[in-house]
């Protein structure tokens, strides 16, 4: 069973920057997606980005050029780096893991955005 930690989350203002990392407590293969999804109140979740090898990261056209997510598999950490945040993004982040046909989630992470 692998387990996903996340920190990072926190309140922000409008413009500024967060950075959120997620841990897998097992190797998750360099071929297989890590990423992250938010899920804001009374709205379905989305992907917010992911990243596997051999692929670009796929971000929401909505983070695309704000967000950046990189990944260490020698650490199996994933991170999103978040720059000029916006309300809209405010949401509760959760990070997710596939691995040999089997979806992990982290248990969330909220991020606010507000002034």
């Amino acid at each position: 069973q692998v387990q996903l930690v996340e920190s990072g989350g926190g309140l922000v203002q409008p413009g500024g920057s967060l950075t959120l990392s997620c841990t897998a407590s097992e190797t998750i293969f360099a071929s297989n997606p890590m990423g992250w999804y938010r899920q804001a109140p009374g709205k379905q979740r989305e992907l917010v980005a992911r990243i596997r090898s051999g692929r670009y990261p796929d971000y929401a056209d909505s983070v695309r050029g704000r967000f950046t997510i990189s990944r260490d598999n020698a650490k199996n950490t994933v991170w999103l780096q978040m720059n000029r945040l916006e309300p809209e993004d405010t949401a509760v982040y959760r990070c997710h893991a596939r691995d040999a046909g089997i979806d992990y989630w982290g248990q969330g992470t909220q991020v606010t955005v507000s002034s």
